[in-house]
């Protein structure tokens, strides 16, 4: 029977002894929120994604600059019916040379189709290899799930007040079918923004910073980012935009599902339910179908084409 274990190779133009660094500096290119020793053989470290994704390790074989195994020792998922998938699986990094470069081939032995998490960790750790661990190999930075910090880590700057969400809202709720860094991406950068909402998009994923989107030469908007927390929410301020729009508060949720991630979004302090609301109403929903082709197929549908 074919080996059906999750598997993926990167090529990287570095020794293999800065690789095997680089994959044993896990806070580096996995995440931030990393308990424990993750350097030597016998060492055990506790991950944690929020309340959705707990898991222990133990580093069960490491041969300098040639190969790492880690042992699930536990697992928990918030959702799945299985609760303890990864259970017992053994995640391993192994490194070989070809023409001077690096060969690392990553295998998450025992993560198979039949498991309800195959195709989000399939999609997730593909980002983590792929994009994260790549880079910190080639460029020194990796992008690892931020540090948590309880309530501390929802970072504001003039957090909108109840007064002004009051009136009326656009609200949509859609399952996107990718993991929740790359939704998350793709509403908080200027790549990600213009890849499903209007290619002519200046933004920053930084509190306090002004984000323009405009659509044609006559018109734009202007957004204050005034709430970001990492892969959970999202919340603009609008300065700028037609009459109707400006003071109005747009905020994104985004939750883990089996299946990838679910988005919630809602545009509130409309002052009445106007014909320009009911055309948003209509535009965002054609503009979230741009943005889940977008974080699923890698090509979304933004202005002008959208509404085709």
């Amino acid at each position: 029977m074919k080996n059906q274990d999750f598997t993926t190779s990167v090529i990287v133009d570095a020794s293999p002894h800065k690789v095997f660094n680089a994959i044993n500096n896990v806070r580096g290119w996995w995440s931030e929120n990393i308990e424990g020793s993750t350097n030597n053989l016998d060492d055990e470290f506790q991950y944690h994604y929020q309340d959705a994704h707990r898991a222990q390790f133990r580093i069960i074989e490491m041969v300098p600059d040639k190969k790492v195994v880690w042992h699930v020792l536990d697992n928990y998922f918030k959702f799945t019916k299985d609760e303890t998938e990864w259970k017992d699986t053994k995640v391993i990094f192994e490194l070989s040379e070809d023409n001077g470069k690096t060969v690392l081939k990553f295998t998450h032995q025992g993560l198979t189709p039949e498991y309800e998490c195959f195709n989000l960790c399939h999609d997730a750790w593909t980002h983590y290899i792929q994009s994260s661990l790549r880079d910190l190999i080639t460029t020194g930075k990796g992008s690892p799930t931020p540090k948590e910090t309880g309530k501390e880590d929802l970072l504001k700057s003039d957090p909108i007040s109840e007064n002004q969400q009051e009136g009326k809202s656009i609200c949509h709720r859609l399952l996107i079918k990718s993991p929740i860094e790359k939704v998350f991406e793709a509403i908080t950068t200027q790549k990600g923004l213009a890849g499903w909402w209007t290619p002519d998009t200046i933004a920053k994923p930084e509190i306090g910073s002004m984000l323009k989107f405009s659509f044609g030469p006559d018109y734009f908007k202007e957004m204050k980012l005034v709430e970001l927390k990492p892969y959970s929410k999202v919340q603009w301020y609008c300065v700028k935009a037609f009459e109707e729009w400006i003071g109005t508060s747009l905020t994104f949720e985004l939750e883990p599902h089996s299946k990838g991630a679910i988005l919630s979004f809602r545009h509130s302090g409309w002052k009445d339910y106007t014909p320009e609301f009911a055309t948003c109403t209509y535009d965002w929903a054609l503009f979230f179908r741009s943005l889940k082709r977008l974080c699923e197929t890698g090509t979304g549908i933004p202005y002008p084409l959208f509404d085709q």
